[in-house]
């Protein structure tokens, strides 16, 4: 099953404090920052966007704040500035507009945000380790609109010199809490992707040889849902695919998930299968060129004559041998082609709590530039910890608008085609982060929600977890085998299985 993807809130190592973090000495205090309310009238001192400006008649205090205008970018402002080692300090802004975030990167990494119509305040803490620079930022989010930022304080004492500012501030390891900048929209000339069509809006993720899988016949009559997404394979040694890894479990030597496609094949459904996931070595880590990984993943889309895949790249994945694996898409989506077929490709990406982390980006824009056609981007929402969401749904939905909107400036995308190309998988139950916990009634609240966008599908993590747990047996927290709430069998899948687009 899934595993913790740490939220920016838990990256690098980060020490963090609270708004009671004991701070230097009120003679120590100083504020930090340079021009902190803008009242130069310039932006001197912050190395910014090229949307911000210095305005008047905006205000928190005095006569001057800074003025972003979200769109294909955050509008980011940003100053990096030296600190003492293991010290505490205290960040603190006024802010006003839709998905304003106040931050720190660099040595530490933390970062809260807000949404209001007048000013409201932001403020975190956090404590130095070792290392001492820091960048702190204010910024909007992708095509929200302008927002206001003045009054920016950073209370503790100074560590010495300051670094030169540069136009491209350092960013926190992925995830990072501060949103990876999107590339400008496609020119007008070039042609995205169609948005996928048909079916396949509701495929559920099954491990079909792990945590114990119910039978997929009576599955599908309990639920409704007839679509699967089969996980995982992955490497066992020298770029052979096999199920979950094992060497016991090569695909090509498989019969049992042949027969669990012949099922859902029966009843009229649809499977794909799914590589990667967090566990193990994915195939593209290892078979070496572009050529050698479409060969192993065409040995899976022959096995099973699939015409659907899912690439699942999570953890150390991210990032890594994207040339080799989007090269090797190109090559399967050609040969397809060229044969008078389709091959439809979803890439599978964990969330952060501001949508896809840089290495996600990354994915992205190498999918674009190796001329893949990815009919199907899917956002983890889940296991990314706490937002500022009032509830769950509340949450889900704040993350894959942020998506949405990065996928819109990766592509050029207009609102209805980012949309139809999100899928929005999320998980049953409590899941790894003891923060996040999906029930019914959250289901339901977000089938209301895809409806509405008209995403690409909607799905969950796991048919296999769609059960109770046994109270006479100890589970994990977020156990593969069962949701570890009260529900009846198959109440998850039912819901999802509602959904047509």
């Amino acid at each position: 099953m899934r595993r913790i993807l740490l939220s920016g809130l838990a990256a690098g190592g980060l020490v963090l404090g609270t708004l009671g973090a004991v701070l230097p000495s009120a003679s120590a205090a100083t504020n930090l920052v340079s021009n902190p309310g803008f009242e130069t009238g310039t932006l001197a001192g912050w190395t910014c966007d090229p949307s911000d400006k210095a305005v008047t008649g905006h205000a928190h205090s005095g006569t001057w704040a800074l003025e972003g205008a979200a769109g294909n970018d955050t509008a980011q402002c940003a100053q990096t500035l030296t600190l003492v080692p293991n010290t505490a300090y205290r960040l603190s802004a006024d802010v006003q507009g839709s998905y304003v975030f106040l931050g720190v990167s660099g040595a530490v990494s933390a970062q809260t945000w807000t949404s209001s119509t007048g000013y409201a305040p932001l403020s975190l803490s956090f404590t130095t380790t070792s290392a001492t620079s820091v960048t702190v930022y204010v910024h909007g989010w992708y095509g929200q609109g302008t927002y206001h930022a003045d009054d920016v304080v950073l209370d503790g004492p100074g560590g010495g010199p300051t670094p030169s500012p540069t136009r491209s501030p350092s960013k926190s390891p992925s995830p990072s809490p501060s949103p990876s900048k999107s590339p400008s929209p496609s020119p007008s000339g070039s042609t995205p992707p169609p948005p996928p069509s048909g079916g396949f809006r509701n495929p559920i993720y099954v491990m079909p040889l792990d945590n114990h899988p119910q039978n997929i016949t009576d599955a599908i009559n309990a639920s409704g849902d007839r679509d699967f997404n089969l996980a995982f394979v992955l490497d066992s040694g020298g770029c052979t695919p096999a199920w979950d890894g094992d060497p016991a479990l090569k695909v090509s030597a498989d019969s049992t998930v042949t027969g669990v496609v012949s099922a859902v094949r029966a009843k009229g459904g649809e499977v794909s299968v799914s590589f990667g996931g967090y566990n193990g070595t994915e195939l593209g880590a290892t078979c070496g060129s572009s050529s050698s990984l479409a060969a192993a993943y065409q040995s899976v889309i022959n096995k099973y004559k699939l015409t659907r895949i899912d690439l699942d790249y999570e953890g150390d994945d991210l990032d890594a041998n994207m040339g080799v694996r989007f090269g090797a898409i190109k090559i399967l989506e050609s040969n397809a082609a060229a044969a008078g077929r389709t091959l439809h490709v979803s890439l599978t990406v964990p969330m952060t709590t501001v949508g896809f982390p840089g290495s996600g980006i990354d994915e992205l824009k190498q999918a674009k530039a190796a001329g893949a056609t990815l009919d199907i981007v899917n956002i983890m929402a889940f296991d990314y910890g706490l937002t500022n969401a009032g509830d769950q749904a509340t949450s889900v939905e704040m993350v894959a608008q942020a998506a949405q909107g990065q996928l819109k400036g990766v592509y050029g995308w207009s609102d209805a085609t980012a949309w139809a190309h999100l899928g929005l998988q999320i998980m049953n139950g409590h899941t790894d982060q003891p923060s996040e916990l999906f029930t019914q009634a959250t289901f339901q609240t977000l089938l209301g929600y895809a409806r509405s966008k008209h995403v690409g599908w909607f799905s969950y993590w796991s048919l296999n977890r769609d059960r109770a747990c046994d109270p006479s047996v100890p589970h994990n927290w977020a156990d593969g085998s069962c949701s570890s709430v009260a529900q009846n069998p198959y109440d998850f899948s039912k819901i999802v299985a509602q959904y047509t687009g």
